[in-house]
């Protein structure tokens, strides 16, 4: 993990991700660290979410959408991401063990993490008569 230097900016961003369980888009983001820093512009916004990821602070999420989502917590686990609302939800369960010596054993190349995301409806959208 990249260290980097610290900022009023950057530990705001950071405490808005963290302090949130809905794997926020840079926009929400940019929306809840301007009621704290009412000047922050959404480029700091992108520029710190992009730089956090990067340095393993927090995890981008790409859920196949040209909008990113970002998780506060950057140990593997699991997402889920509902077809007909989009939200994203972490599985509670504990990360596979063995995938990745499965995938190096079958990847002429060297493995460092995984990731994934399932697809499915979340049980709002599931409940909801069609």
């Amino acid at each position: 993990m990249v260290t980097t230097k610290r900022s009023r900016q950057r530990e705001a961003i950071l405490e808005v991700v963290q302090s949130t369980k809905c794997h926020p888009t840079a926009d929400w983001v940019y929306a809840e660290v301007r009621k704290l820093i009412p000047n922050i512009s959404l480029g700091t916004v992108y520029r710190n979410l992009s730089m956090l990821a990067e340095n393993g602070t927090i995890q981008k999420l790409n859920i196949g959408t040209t909008v990113e989502h970002f998780d506060g917590n950057p140990h593997i686990h699991y997402h889920v991401c509902c077809t007909d609302c989009g939200r994203i939800d972490d599985i509670e369960a504990e990360p596979l063990k063995n995938i990745n010596t499965w995938a190096a054993e079958n990847f002429n190349g060297e493995i460092y993490e995984h990731y994934t995301m399932f697809v499915g409806k979340c049980s709002e959208c599931k409940s909801v008569k069609n």
